[in-house]
């Protein structure tokens, strides 16, 4: 199989912006653009094939055309496509929220739980998420805290700068607020749990967007953020790029390559490879396939590809199993 560019599925949600929209490309004639889901097999939210022969069909398709040899030997032990990827534009602050682990998700719907990592690819001034707890606190001050519209009151928010990272594990309180746009590696779940969404009102419900507070209360850890596995662990200063790895776990690895000339890398037998362009614009080379790029644009380049490469100036989210 060759490389090949996807195309997006767009969400609009009651708290999303226009810049997918308006800068990177994302087409859909939705209100907004809260999400665009970059790779996803997501039922109902599939990316599709953006050209070539295999034009058209979404990624299920695709891979049931091809055979799941082009996910590589990682990724033999999920019964479903394991990740979920996006482009997240929040105009306005997300409901406080939380995600389940494997254990609670299997039991409540079937699925997988949720764990998600965070760049923040843009910002405006004084930006900030939620991420986590102030102070470690009992689940029944949580359950107070949230019974007395006090949530606010017990939350770390973190002020944040393009080019952080933030691994968001399955139990950790967390919510992304207005002005930040992000891109977002992630278990392939849509299990979220609301705790607090600012009694604001929602048209599409007639009133709030329903809370899940026992939901919440059963899987939320309550205390300040202590993520279990390293960021940001390691930089490569290659001749023609800078590549960091950001993270490593047996759910994804998670690269950013900023290139200034040239950056090749290769597919082997384990995974392949999902690149996302944050900003810039190049081609892409693998065989005898070039693809064009820009800001916006996401390329599967499916395990046992061999060497690709990457020219140009632009800066790239590289994620594998």
């Amino acid at each position: 199989m060759k490389i090949t560019k996807l195309k997006p599925f767009a969400v609009s949600t009651i708290w999303g912006g226009q810049k997918l929209k308006q800068s990177y490309g994302v087409k859909t004639e939705l209100e907004n653009c809260a999400e665009a889901w970059m790779l996803s097999c997501f039922p109902d939210h599939e990316c599709t094939v953006d050209g070539g022969e295999c034009n058209g069909l979404t990624l299920t398709q695709l891979i049931e055309a091809c055979g799941k040899g082009i996910l590589g030997k990682r990724a033999e032990r999920f019964a479903d496509f394991p990740v979920l990827i996006k482009f997240i534009d929040a105009a306005d602050d997300l409901s406080v929220q939380v995600h389940p682990d494997d254990a609670y998700a299997k039991q409540y719907n079937g699925g997988f739980g949720k764990t998600e990592c965070w760049y923040i690819m843009d910002c405006e001034p004084g930006a900030r998420i939620i991420y986590g707890f102030k102070n470690k606190i009992t689940t029944e001050e949580f359950a107070k805290a949230i019974a007395e519209n006090r949530v606010e009151d017990v939350v770390n928010y973190v002020a944040v700068k393009p080019g952080d990272f933030f691994l968001i594990e399955a139990g950790t309180l967390h919510a992304i607020c207005k002005g930040i746009l992000l891109a977002e590696v992630q278990q392939n779940s849509n299990i979220t749990f609301r705790a607090y969404d600012y009694n604001r009102f929602d048209a599409r419900c007639n009133g709030p967007r329903p809370l899940h507070i026992k939901e919440t209360l059963d899987v939320t850890r309550c205390e300040p953020p202590c993520p279990s596995l390293p960021t940001c662990c390691k930089v490569d200063e290659l001749d023609g790029a800078t590549v960091t790895e950001l993270l490593t776990c047996d759910l994804f690895r998670v690269k950013k390559a900023v290139v200034t000339s040239k950056y090749t890398a290769e597919t082997d037998e384990t995974s392949f490879a999902h690149l996302m362009v944050l900003a810039g614009e190049g081609k892409i080379e693998c065989g005898d396939t070039v693809i064009e790029l820009t800001r916006g644009d996401g390329v599967f380049v499916p395990a046992g590809a061999g060497s690709f490469t990457v020219t140009g100036s632009l800066t790239l989210l590289e994620s594998r199993l």
